[in-house]
Protein backbone atom coordinates (compact mmCIF):
# COMPACT_ATOMS: atom_id res chain seq x y z
CA UNK A 1 0.00 0.00 0.00
CA UNK A 2 1.49 3.35 -1.00
CA UNK A 3 1.73 6.20 1.49
CA UNK A 4 -0.32 8.39 -0.86
CA UNK A 5 -3.05 5.72 -0.97
CA UNK A 6 -3.27 5.64 2.82
CA UNK A 7 -3.68 9.41 2.89
CA UNK A 8 -6.30 9.43 0.12
CA UNK A 9 -8.27 6.64 1.81
CA UNK A 10 -8.16 8.47 5.16
CA UNK A 11 -9.66 11.57 3.51
CA UNK A 12 -12.21 9.54 1.55
CA UNK A 13 -13.54 7.71 4.60
CA UNK A 14 -13.31 10.85 6.72
CA UNK A 15 -15.65 12.55 4.25
CA UNK A 16 -18.00 9.55 4.26
CA UNK A 17 -18.46 9.90 8.03
CA UNK A 18 -18.50 13.70 8.19
CA UNK A 19 -21.64 15.47 9.47
CA UNK A 20 -21.39 18.09 6.70
CA UNK A 21 -22.73 17.84 3.17
CA UNK A 22 -20.18 15.85 1.20
CA UNK A 23 -19.89 18.49 -1.55
CA UNK A 24 -18.64 20.99 1.04
CA UNK A 25 -15.54 18.93 1.92
CA UNK A 26 -12.33 18.83 -0.07
CA UNK A 27 -9.72 17.94 2.54
CA UNK A 28 -9.01 17.96 6.27
CA UNK A 29 -6.43 20.56 7.28
CA UNK A 30 -5.39 18.53 10.33
CA UNK A 31 -4.62 15.41 8.28
CA UNK A 32 -1.45 15.26 6.21
CA UNK A 33 1.63 13.45 5.01
CA UNK A 34 4.12 15.39 7.13
CA UNK A 35 7.27 13.82 5.69
CA UNK A 36 8.09 11.12 3.18
CA UNK A 37 7.82 10.15 -0.47
CA UNK A 38 4.14 9.63 -1.40
CA UNK A 39 5.18 6.56 -3.42
CA UNK A 40 6.68 4.83 -0.37
CA UNK A 41 5.38 1.26 -0.12
CA UNK A 42 3.98 0.67 3.35
CA UNK A 43 3.69 -2.80 4.80
CA UNK A 44 4.31 -2.05 8.47
CA UNK A 45 3.40 1.08 10.42
CA UNK A 46 3.77 2.33 13.98
CA UNK A 47 0.53 4.01 15.09
CA UNK A 48 0.06 6.17 18.19
CA UNK A 49 -2.26 8.83 19.54
CA UNK A 50 0.59 11.29 20.11
CA UNK A 51 3.80 10.96 18.14
CA UNK A 52 6.63 13.17 19.33
CA UNK A 53 10.42 12.92 19.13
CA UNK A 54 10.55 10.05 21.65
CA UNK A 55 8.15 7.90 19.62
CA UNK A 56 10.06 8.67 16.42
CA UNK A 57 13.30 7.52 18.07
CA UNK A 58 11.46 4.35 19.12
CA UNK A 59 10.27 3.93 15.52
CA UNK A 60 13.82 4.28 14.25
CA UNK A 61 14.98 1.51 16.59
CA UNK A 62 12.07 -0.71 15.56
CA UNK A 63 12.95 -0.09 11.92
CA UNK A 64 16.49 -1.22 12.62
CA UNK A 65 15.36 -4.35 14.48
CA UNK A 66 12.37 -5.59 12.50
CA UNK A 67 11.61 -3.21 9.66
CA UNK A 68 9.16 -0.29 9.60
CA UNK A 69 7.86 1.85 6.76
CA UNK A 70 5.70 4.58 8.31
CA UNK A 71 4.73 6.32 11.54
CA UNK A 72 1.11 7.45 11.91
CA UNK A 73 0.01 9.94 14.56
CA UNK A 74 -3.59 10.70 15.44
CA UNK A 75 -3.06 14.17 16.86
CA UNK A 76 -1.71 16.56 14.25
CA UNK A 77 1.85 17.84 14.05
CA UNK A 78 3.62 20.41 11.90
CA UNK A 79 1.46 22.45 9.53
CA UNK A 80 -1.49 20.16 10.27
CA UNK A 81 -1.32 21.21 13.94
CA UNK A 82 -1.05 24.90 13.03
CA UNK A 83 -4.24 24.54 10.93
CA UNK A 84 -6.26 22.68 13.59
CA UNK A 85 -8.63 25.60 14.17
CA UNK A 86 -9.80 25.44 10.54
CA UNK A 87 -11.49 22.04 10.88
CA UNK A 88 -13.72 23.44 13.64
CA UNK A 89 -16.02 24.71 10.88
CA UNK A 90 -17.87 21.39 10.84
CA UNK A 91 -19.24 22.12 14.34
CA UNK A 92 -21.68 24.56 12.76
CA UNK A 93 -23.32 21.72 10.84
CA UNK A 94 -23.63 19.60 13.99
CA UNK A 95 -25.41 22.44 15.78
CA UNK A 96 -27.62 23.19 12.77
CA UNK A 97 -28.84 19.59 12.75
CA UNK A 98 -30.25 19.94 16.27
CA UNK A 99 -31.95 23.23 15.44
CA UNK A 100 -29.49 25.94 16.52
CA UNK A 101 -29.77 28.82 14.00
CA UNK A 102 -26.82 28.87 11.60
CA UNK A 103 -26.05 32.53 12.30
CA UNK A 104 -25.86 31.93 16.05
CA UNK A 105 -23.73 28.79 15.60
CA UNK A 106 -21.42 30.58 13.17
CA UNK A 107 -20.87 33.59 15.44
CA UNK A 108 -20.03 31.41 18.44
CA UNK A 109 -17.74 29.20 16.38
CA UNK A 110 -15.80 32.08 14.83
CA UNK A 111 -15.06 33.49 18.28
CA UNK A 112 -13.88 30.09 19.51
CA UNK A 113 -11.81 29.53 16.35
CA UNK A 114 -9.94 32.79 16.94
CA UNK A 115 -9.29 31.72 20.53
CA UNK A 116 -7.87 28.35 19.43
CA UNK A 117 -5.79 29.99 16.69
CA UNK A 118 -4.23 32.37 19.23
CA UNK A 119 -3.43 29.41 21.48
CA UNK A 120 -1.73 27.56 18.63
CA UNK A 121 0.41 30.45 17.40
CA UNK A 122 3.29 30.10 19.92
CA UNK A 123 3.51 26.29 19.68
CA UNK A 124 6.65 24.54 18.36
CA UNK A 125 4.72 22.96 15.51
CA UNK A 126 7.57 21.34 13.60
CA UNK A 127 9.49 19.72 16.44
CA UNK A 128 8.42 16.14 15.64
CA UNK A 129 8.43 16.73 11.88
CA UNK A 130 12.02 17.94 12.02
CA UNK A 131 12.98 14.77 13.89
CA UNK A 132 11.26 12.63 11.25
CA UNK A 133 13.24 14.40 8.52
CA UNK A 134 16.55 13.85 10.30
CA UNK A 135 15.70 10.17 10.76
CA UNK A 136 14.36 9.94 7.19
CA UNK A 137 11.20 8.42 8.69
CA UNK A 138 7.93 8.70 6.71
CA UNK A 139 5.42 10.41 8.99
CA UNK A 140 1.74 11.31 8.71
CA UNK A 141 -1.22 12.26 10.91
CA UNK A 142 -4.93 11.38 10.67
CA UNK A 143 -7.07 13.51 12.99
CA UNK A 144 -10.56 14.60 11.91
CA UNK A 145 -11.16 11.55 9.65
CA UNK A 146 -10.68 9.32 12.71
CA UNK A 147 -12.75 11.61 14.95
CA UNK A 148 -15.54 11.55 12.36
CA UNK A 149 -15.59 7.75 12.61
CA UNK A 150 -16.05 7.71 16.38
CA UNK A 151 -18.64 10.50 16.11
CA UNK A 152 -20.75 8.51 13.64
CA UNK A 153 -20.19 5.18 15.44
CA UNK A 154 -21.27 6.41 18.89
CA UNK A 155 -24.12 8.43 17.40
CA UNK A 156 -25.44 5.39 15.52
CA UNK A 157 -25.11 3.22 18.64
CA UNK A 158 -27.20 5.65 20.70
CA UNK A 159 -29.78 6.07 17.95
CA UNK A 160 -30.18 2.31 17.58
CA UNK A 161 -30.33 1.38 21.28
CA UNK A 162 -32.18 4.49 22.55
CA UNK A 163 -30.82 4.56 26.13
CA UNK A 164 -33.38 5.71 28.69
CA UNK A 165 -31.09 6.76 31.52
CA UNK A 166 -27.63 8.27 31.83
CA UNK A 167 -26.40 4.95 33.20
CA UNK A 168 -27.77 3.23 30.09
CA UNK A 169 -25.55 5.54 28.04
CA UNK A 170 -22.49 4.46 30.04
CA UNK A 171 -23.46 0.78 29.76
CA UNK A 172 -23.73 1.07 25.98
CA UNK A 173 -20.28 2.65 25.77
CA UNK A 174 -18.95 -0.13 27.97
CA UNK A 175 -20.04 -2.66 25.35
CA UNK A 176 -17.41 -1.22 22.97
CA UNK A 177 -14.00 -2.98 23.27
CA UNK A 178 -11.97 0.25 23.30
CA UNK A 179 -13.99 1.70 26.19
CA UNK A 180 -14.05 -1.62 28.03
CA UNK A 181 -10.24 -1.75 27.82
CA UNK A 182 -10.01 1.81 29.15
CA UNK A 183 -11.77 0.74 32.35
CA UNK A 184 -8.81 -1.53 33.18
CA UNK A 185 -6.55 1.51 32.89
CA UNK A 186 -8.79 3.52 35.22
CA UNK A 187 -9.99 5.86 32.47
CA UNK A 188 -13.30 4.32 31.41
CA UNK A 189 -16.55 6.17 30.61
CA UNK A 190 -17.69 8.36 33.50
CA UNK A 191 -20.70 10.47 34.42
CA UNK A 192 -19.42 13.89 35.49
CA UNK A 193 -22.78 15.68 35.54
CA UNK A 194 -26.20 14.25 36.35
CA UNK A 195 -27.19 11.13 38.28
CA UNK A 196 -27.11 7.61 36.76
CA UNK A 197 -30.88 7.26 37.09
CA UNK A 198 -31.65 10.59 35.41
CA UNK A 199 -33.42 10.43 32.04
CA UNK A 200 -30.98 10.66 29.12
CA UNK A 201 -33.41 12.54 26.88
CA UNK A 202 -31.99 13.98 23.67
CA UNK A 203 -28.33 13.01 23.20
CA UNK A 204 -25.62 15.04 21.47
CA UNK A 205 -22.32 13.36 20.65
CA UNK A 206 -19.37 15.80 20.76
CA UNK A 207 -16.53 13.78 19.27
CA UNK A 208 -15.31 15.73 16.24
CA UNK A 209 -14.56 19.23 15.06
CA UNK A 210 -10.92 19.65 16.05
CA UNK A 211 -11.45 20.58 19.68
CA UNK A 212 -14.17 21.80 22.05
CA UNK A 213 -16.61 24.37 20.70
CA UNK A 214 -17.74 27.60 22.34
CA UNK A 215 -18.59 27.36 26.03
CA UNK A 216 -21.73 29.49 25.65
CA UNK A 217 -23.52 27.02 23.37
CA UNK A 218 -24.92 24.72 26.05
CA UNK A 219 -28.00 26.70 27.05
CA UNK A 220 -28.91 26.91 23.36
CA UNK A 221 -28.70 23.17 22.77
CA UNK A 222 -30.73 22.56 25.95
CA UNK A 223 -33.52 24.69 24.46
CA UNK A 224 -33.40 22.45 21.37
CA UNK A 225 -34.08 19.31 23.42
CA UNK A 226 -30.59 18.04 24.22
CA UNK A 227 -30.32 16.67 27.75
CA UNK A 228 -27.17 14.52 27.62
CA UNK A 229 -23.74 15.22 26.16
CA UNK A 230 -21.29 12.45 25.28
CA UNK A 231 -17.82 14.00 25.05
CA UNK A 232 -14.22 12.90 24.76
CA UNK A 233 -13.22 15.53 27.33
CA UNK A 234 -14.45 18.82 28.81
CA UNK A 235 -12.46 21.78 30.15
CA UNK A 236 -13.30 23.35 33.51
CA UNK A 237 -14.68 26.48 31.84
CA UNK A 238 -16.94 24.35 29.66
CA UNK A 239 -17.91 22.21 32.67
CA UNK A 240 -19.19 25.27 34.56
CA UNK A 241 -21.35 26.30 31.61
CA UNK A 242 -22.73 22.77 31.22
CA UNK A 243 -23.64 22.79 34.91
CA UNK A 244 -25.50 26.08 34.49
CA UNK A 245 -27.42 24.58 31.56
CA UNK A 246 -28.46 21.55 33.67
CA UNK A 247 -27.18 19.01 31.13
CA UNK A 248 -26.05 15.45 31.83
CA UNK A 249 -22.47 14.82 30.75
CA UNK A 250 -20.81 11.47 30.06
CA UNK A 251 -17.08 11.60 29.39
CA UNK A 252 -16.47 8.64 27.11
CA UNK A 253 -12.72 9.09 27.35
CA UNK A 254 -10.21 10.97 25.22
CA UNK A 255 -7.58 8.37 24.35
CA UNK A 256 -10.11 5.53 24.17
CA UNK A 257 -12.33 7.53 21.81
CA UNK A 258 -9.35 8.45 19.65
CA UNK A 259 -8.39 4.77 19.61
CA UNK A 260 -11.89 3.73 18.53
CA UNK A 261 -11.90 6.28 15.71
CA UNK A 262 -8.46 5.22 14.49
CA UNK A 263 -9.40 1.54 14.57
CA UNK A 264 -12.55 2.11 12.53
CA UNK A 265 -10.63 4.24 10.02
CA UNK A 266 -7.78 1.73 9.70
CA UNK A 267 -10.31 -1.07 9.17
CA UNK A 268 -11.78 0.85 6.24
CA UNK A 269 -8.38 1.68 4.76
CA UNK A 270 -7.26 -1.96 4.90
CA UNK A 271 -10.57 -3.22 3.55
CA UNK A 272 -10.46 -0.92 0.53
CA UNK A 273 -6.80 -1.66 -0.22
CA UNK A 274 -7.33 -5.42 0.18
CA UNK A 275 -3.81 -5.53 1.57
CA UNK A 276 -2.70 -6.50 5.04
CA UNK A 277 -1.08 -3.65 6.91
CA UNK A 278 0.92 -4.74 9.93
CA UNK A 279 0.28 -2.31 12.79
CA UNK A 280 2.49 -1.78 15.81
CA UNK A 281 0.56 0.19 18.42
CA UNK A 282 2.03 2.69 20.87
CA UNK A 283 1.34 5.97 22.69
CA UNK A 284 -2.09 5.00 24.04
CA UNK A 285 -3.34 3.33 20.86
CA UNK A 286 -4.39 -0.33 20.86
CA UNK A 287 -5.32 -2.00 17.59
CA UNK A 288 -8.72 -3.67 17.61
CA UNK A 289 -9.89 -5.11 14.29
CA UNK A 290 -13.52 -5.56 13.34
CA UNK A 291 -14.99 -7.81 10.67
Amino acid sequence: MKLSSIYKSAVKFGIAHDPRKKNDIRCFEDTAVLYGNPNTEVKKALVGIDIEVAELLLANELRRQQGLDLVIAHHPEGHAFAALFKVMRLQVDILKKIGVPEKVAQELLEERQREVERRLLPANHNRAVDAAKLLNMPFMCMHTPADNHVFSFVGALMKKEKPKTVQDVVDLLMSVPEYKAAVKDGIGPKIIMGSPSRQAGGILVEMTGGTEGHKDVYDKIYKKGVRTLICMHLSEDHFKKVKDANLNVVIAGHISSDTLGLNLLLDNIEREAKEKLTILDCSGFRRVKRN
